[in-house]
């Protein structure tokens, strides 16, 4: 799935360095407390050249989570904005898979984080479609997972950090060890909230859900970038409460983010949704995302950054 620069650069505390040589020492804070905030963002392929999508979003998102988590970052928006295009630049990709990470690093063992410096990474590697090639198109089984997401008063949703992805890794592993491709996560409310890297949406009767921030989700980019085109295409988009029951009869469902971009999904715990396979909201909702990145639609809201 990913392509790791074994042979490439990336960018290290303000510096280039060889790939091989992006190394932190055993006893980091970040390896033993999960104390790092992260971004994953893309930079994809067009006729005028290698552009960043939504990349001035992904970098506020980064510094928001690290205010939230009290992580002082030594570097402007702007200049991680231009790291991330050197990055791309430097190895010659025409597209990429960025990772901006922001990591307690080398200085003090201790649950109090603050002794520790912070340090900051920008990489870049090759990835294809996150949840596979068919999932596109055709859609995913995905299972209601046994795993709730996090209380608002516990770790707070709305930073990407790392500590949130171990409920992930429960979601997942536990999805795909009974046959299935993804979880979903309800909150601990009981209501649907994401699955365990991705936003989620539901259509019944042409009107489009999606969980409201207080269901511990993260607000992802692509989820944005999905209620917008949706409202530019004349639907009505709620963001509320979502029981669980809605799913099994609503008539199409999607993930959306970064990685997964807008894949739908054809059955939740063996039961079909809609036709069993993309509904044609979710196609119209892919067109038009997929439109903007190839050029074909006006990239009216500025999401793209020419490298």
């Amino acid at each position: 799935m990913s392509g790791f620069l074994e042979d490439g650069k990336l960018w290290f505390n303000g510096e280039m360095i060889n790939w091989p040589d992006a190394k932190i020492h055993v006893m980091s804070h970040v390896l033993h407390y999960g104390s790092s905030v992260f971004e994953g963002m893309r930079c994809y392929s067009t006729p005028k050249g290698p552009a960043h999508f939504r990349l001035h979003d992904h970098i506020r998102r980064l510094l928001d989570s690290a205010r939230i988590y009290q992580m002082p970052i030594k570097y402007s928006q702007q200049e991680l904005e231009e790291a991330c295009s050197d990055v791309v630049k430097v190895n010659e990709l025409d597209a990429a898979y960025l990772r901006p990470i922001a990591f307690r690093g080398y200085g003090s063992l201790g649950v109090d984080p603050t002794p520790n410096p912070v340090d900051v990474v920008i990489a870049a590697m090759r990835w294809g479609k996150y949840l596979g090639d068919e999932a596109i198109n055709i859609g995913v089984d995905v299972r209601v997972s046994s795993w709730n997401r996090m209380r608002g008063n516990t770790l707070p949703a709305m930073a990407k950090c790392a500590a949130n992805y171990m409920n992930s890794q429960l979601i997942v592993m536990e999805a795909k060890r009974d046959g299935y491709v993804e979880g979903i996560a309800l909150d601990a409310n009981g209501h649907v909230s994401e699955g365990s890297g991705e936003n989620i949406f539901v259509i019944r009767n042409g009107r489009i859900y999606t969980p409201s921030l207080s269901s511990s989700v993260l607000p992802g980019i692509t989820r944005d970038c999905v209620i917008k085109l949706a409202t530019d295409l004349g639907y009505e988009v709620e963001q509320a409460a979502i029981p669980r029951e809605l799913l099994y009869i609503a008539d199409e469902v999607f993930f959306t983010g970064t990685a997964a971009e807008v894949s739908p999904i054809k059955s939740i715990d063996g039961i079909p949704i809609g036709a069993g396979r993309r509904g044609p909201i979710t196609e119209k909702l892919q067109q038009r995302f997929f439109g903007i990145l190839s050029l074909d639609v006006e990239d009216k809201h500025n999401w793209l950054t020419f490298v």
